[in-house]
C-alpha cells in the first residue's frame, strides 16, 4: 500500500463486497493468489498482479518490465510466488522473526531529521574546538603557519605556470588568505552553519559550506588535521550533502523521501568502517592481535586513556582475550548484518552501537566514536525512532507521510548513479586491497580515486593496525641556568604521575595527540616539534595556550630540552600506597638541549 498509494485499493477477499463486485472471481482463485483487477476490467494473478500494482509508482516499474521481457524471470517470479502462497503461515512466521512487528515499508524521515541533528552536533564541536587551537597550531606565531605554507605552495604554483589546477592540488578557501583571523572565520563560519543545520534550516547548502570549510583547514592545518576522524567527517559531510532535503526552513510536511540510494551509499560507509577496523588488525600480521592479548596493553598505550581505562587494564587475562574476541566478531560480523532483514540489522546496530561506548569509557578518540553512532542511526527506521522523538512531533511526522506516501526524493536515481558507482567503486577497491594487491582490470577506478585523493572525501580505515606494546612520553623540561628545570605540562597527556586520566572526548586536543606519535617516532621526523620548542624558547602564547600551564610566567625559559620515558599504569597496589596513576622509567634524551642563540646559527630567521 505505501508503494502505491491510492493507485490502488486493496480489499481482503473476505470482504463481502469481492463478490457483489467481482463474481467472475471465485474463491479458491482469491485463496490461491492475489488478484489485480484492472481498470479495463482485466483480471491478473499472482507474481504479474504484484509486479502490476507497484508499477502504479513510476519508481517502481522495473520489476513489471523484467517479468514482461524475460522468460526466465518471469517463470521463477511465479514459482516463487506459489511456493510462498502454499506455505503462507510458515513464511509469516519468518517474516515476523526477521523484521519484526512491522513489515511493512519503513520510513526514514525522523532518522534523517536525527542523523542531520547528529552530524550539525558533531561539526559543531570539530570547529569550535579547533578555533580555541588554531592560532597556536598554524597561526603566525604558531608551530606550523599556514601563511607560510600558502607563501611556499603559491612560489611553486608561479614556478611551475599552475593555472587553475592549483584548486585542486589543494582544495581550500586559504588561497585567498591565511590570517589569524581569516583562520578563525572558517571555525566561527562553520559553528555558524553548524548551529543552522541542527535547526534544520537550509540543509544541502549547510552541508555543502560546512564539508567546503573543513576540507580547506584539514588542507592547511597539516599534520594536526590528518586524523581518521577528519577523513571520516569529510566522507560522511559530502554524502549527507545529497541525503538532507531541499528546503530552506524545517517543513515536514513538504519534505520530500529521503533518497534510499544515499541512505545505502552511507550505510556503505559504515560497513568500510567497521570492517576495515577489524581486517587491517589481523592481516598487518601482529601476533597481540592474532593471540588475542592485545587489550593487555591497549589501554595503557592509547593515546589518551580515561581513568576507567585505567581500571580495564587491570582486569585478568582472560578477559582481555573475550573482550578481544567479541570486538573481532562484532567488527568482522556484525557490519554485515548491515545489509540483512530489518531485526537483524537492528541487532548490528546495537553491537557496533555497544562496541562505540565500551572505546568511549576507556579512551578519548575525540567525535569519532560520536560520529560512528550517528552512522548507527541510518540502521534504524522511523518505527523505532518515534518511541523516542516526541509524541507530538512523531505522529506529526508520520501524519505528514501518510498525507503523501508517494512524495519521491529531490534527487532521481539516475542523478544519482555517477555518485554511486564513484562511491561503491572505489570503497570495493578499499576494501579488496586490505587482503590483496588491486587487480589491474579496476585501474581505470583507482586513476579517479588518485584523482580525488585531494578532496578526502573518500578513505580507507582501519585503527591501530599494529598494536603499541609500549608508551613512549616526552616530557618537555626548560631552564634559565642550564641546571634548574622545570617540565611543561599538557592538558590531558600523560605527564604528571599522580594526575587522573580525564574524559576530554569529544572534544580533540590535538598537541596532545600529536604528541604520542612524536614518542614513536625520532624528533627529525617532526619538524613541528622543533617548532614547539623554539615557541617557548619565544615565549609565543598562542602556543603556550594549548599547554596547561607555564612554568615560566615572567620571561621565557633560555633553554629547552626534551627527555623520553617509558609510562605504565600502576598497579592497585601501587595506587593505594602512592596516590599516583602512573610510574615511569628514564628512557634517554628525545631533545638535547638547546636555545634560540644556538638555533639562529642554523636558522637566521629566529634572529631578532
Amino acid at each position: 500500500m505505501q508503494s502505491t498509494g491510492p493507485a490502488v485499493e486493496y480489499v481482503p477477499f473476505q470482504d463481502q463486497r469481492v463478490g457483489e463486485l467481482y463474481p467472475e472471481l471465485t474463491r479458491e482463485q482469491l485463496e490461491q493468489a492475489v488478484q489485480l483487477v484492472d481498470t479495463d476490467g482485466t483480471v491478473y494473478a499472482g507474481a504479474e498482479a504484484v509486479f502490476r500494482a507497484l508499477a502504479t509508482n513510476h519508481s517502481r516499474r522495473w520489476p513489471l518490465r523484467l517479468y514482461q521481457r524475460s522468460t526466465l524471470f518471469s517463470r521463477s517470479a511465479e514459482s516463487c510466488y506459489r511456493l510462498v502462497a502454499r506455505h503462507r503461515s510458515g513464511w509469516s512466521w519468518v517474516t515476523r522473526i526477521l523484521w519484526g512487528k512491522h513489515v511493512e515499508h519503513a520510513d526514514y524521515y525522523l532518522v534523517r531529521r536525527t542523523f542531520l541533528a547528529s552530524l550539525g552536533v558533531i561539526y559543531f564541536v570539530a570547529f569550535i574546538s579547533l578555533f580555541g587551537q588554531i592560532k597556536g597550531l598554524i597561526g603566525k606565531n604558531g608551530l606550523e603557519p599556514a601563511a607560510e605554507l600558502m607563501s611556499q605552495v603559491r612560489a611553486a604554483v608561479v614556478a611551475n605556470n599552475i593555472g587553475l589546477e592549483r584548486y585542486h592540488l589543494l582544495p581550500t578557501v586559504c588561497w585567498s588568505g591565511a590570517s589569524d583571523s581569516f583562520l578563525r572565520f572558517q571555525c566561527i563560519a562553520g559553528c555558524l552553519l553548524a548551529l543552522l543545520l541542527i535547526a534544520g534550516l537550509a540543509p544541502p547548502v549547510c552541508l555543502a559550506l560546512m564539508w567546503l570549510l573543513y576540507l580547506s583547514l584539514t588542507c592547511v592545518c597539516g599534520v594536526f588535521l590528518s586524523f581518521q576522524w577528519d577523513n571520516l567527517l569529510l566522507e560522511t559531510g559530502l554524502l549527507a550533502i545529497f541525503f538532507g532535503p531541499w528546503q530552506l526552513l524545517p517543513k515536514p510536511t513538504r519534505e520530500t523521501a529521503p533518497p534510499r540510494t544515499v541512505l545505502w551509499l552511507i550505510r556503505l560507509l559504515l560497513f568500510k568502517l567497521m570492517f576495515l577496523s577489524g581486517v587491517v588488525k589481523l592481516t598487518s600480521g601482529d601476533q597481540t592481535w592474532r593471540n588475542l592479548t592485545a587489550l593487555t596493553r591497549h589501554y595503557e598505550t592509547q593515546p589518551l586513556p580515561t581513568w576507567i581505562g585505567w581500571y580495564a587494564h587491570q582486569l585478568p587475562l582472560g578477559f582481555q582475550k573475550l573482550s578481544c574476541a567479541v570486538m573481532f566478531g562484532i567488527e568482522l560480523m556484525a557490519p554485515f548484518l548491515i545489509f540483512a532483514p530489518r531485526r537483524l540489522r537492528l541487532f548490528g546496530a546495537a553491537a557496533l552501537a555497544l562496541l562505540q561506548l565500551c572505546i568511549m569509557l576507556t579512551g578519548n578518540y575525540t567525535f569519532f566514536n560520536w560520529l560512528t553512532l550517528a552512522l548507527c542511526l541510518l540502521l534504524l527506521d522511523d518505527f523505532v525512532l518515534a518511541g523516542v522523538w516526541p509524541r507530538r512531533l512523531s505522529r506529526f511526522y508520520a501524519q505528514s507521510n501518510r498525507d503523501n506516501q508517494v512524495r519521491r526524493s529531490h534527487w532521481r536515481p539516475v542523478a544519482l548513479v555517477p555518485l554511486a558507482v564513484i562511491f561503491i567503486g572505489i570503497s570495493a577497491i578499499q576494501i579488496v586491497s586490505a587482503f590483496r594487491p588491486v587487480p589491474g582490470w579496476a585501474s581505470p577506478m583507482v586513476a579517479v580515486y588518485r584523482w580525488l585523493s585531494p578532496f578526502r572525501s573518500i578513505n580507507g580505515y582501519g585503527l591501530f593496525r599494529v598494536m603499541t606494546t609500549e608508551r613512549p612520553e616526552i616530557i618537555l623540561e626548560g631552564s634559565q641556568d642550564g641546571s634548574d628545570w622545570k617540565p611543561y605540562e599538557f592538558p590531558y597527556k600523560a605527564g604528571d604521575l599522580k594526575r587522573r586520566p580525564a574524559f576530554v572526548a569529544p572534544y580533540q586536543p590535538r598537541l596532545d595527540w600529536q604528541m604520542w606519535f612524536a614518542a614513536l617516532e625520532d624528533a627529525r621526523q617532526n619538524p613541528w616539534f622543533v617548532n614547539l620548542c623554539v615557541r617557548l624558547l619565544q615565549g609565543s602564547g598562542d602556543v603556550l595556550h594549548l599547554l596547561q600551564k607555564n612554568p615560566f610566567p615572567d620571561r621565557p625559559p633560555k633553554y629547552i630540552r626534551a627527555r623520553l620515558y617509558t609510562y605504565q599504569f600502576t598497579t592497585p597496589a601501587e595506587r593505594k600506597q602512592s596516590g599516583a596513576w602512573w610510574k615511569r622509567q628514564y628512557r634517554g634524551e628525545y631533545l638535547p638541549r638547546i636555545s634560540l642563540d644556538m638555533l639562529r646559527q642554523t636558522r637566521p630567521e629566529l634572529a631578532e
